[in-house]
């Protein structure tokens, strides 16, 4: 029998700045296992991406954010060895604005914390891909506020 195809899936990073710096999770599960990354997940049947953000942001971190909006699109496209199609995920980038609370990790967060530019720097392979080039974004989409 063959599998059913991949087919995309939706889902979004929350993006949230304060005071010069990003939060960041430590991934539980995969994708992304043990990597640090922006707090996310898939987008719900009938919930807006918005929505999802501000969601994925306070089950994964206890925070509270508001006046969600797009930064960007990012596909993750990846393969297996034998060229089969992996997984493919449409990644909404969702700049919030922190609102209240202090980062915890839960759900399938094993770390939260905030990291400035230079302790983002520091992680290296031990973050998700496109973190740094996210926080670039929302360092600078926040700063332009």
């Amino acid at each position: 029998m063959t599998p059913p195809p991949v087919r995309p899936t939706v889902a979004v990073l929350a993006l949230v700045e304060r005071g010069g710096e990003v939060l960041l999770v430590r991934r539980a599960n995969p994708p992304d296992q043990g990597l640090w990354g922006f707090p996310g997940g898939r987008v719900e049947p009938g919930e807006t991406y918005l929505d999802a953000a501000l969601r994925e942001l306070h089950e994964e971190t206890g925070l509270l954010a508001e006046d969600p909006r797009l930064v960007t699109v990012l596909d993750f496209i990846e393969h297996e060895a034998s060229g089969a199609l992996a997984h493919h995920f449409a990644m909404i980038a969702v700049l919030c604005r922190w609102q209240a609370g202090e980062a915890v990790a839960a759900d399938d967060a094993l770390e939260a914390r905030w990291f400035d530019r230079a302790e983002l720097a520091r992680l290296g392979p031990a973050a998700s891909l496109k973190v740094e080039y996210l926080a670039d974004l929302a360092l600078a989409a926040a700063s332009a506020d």
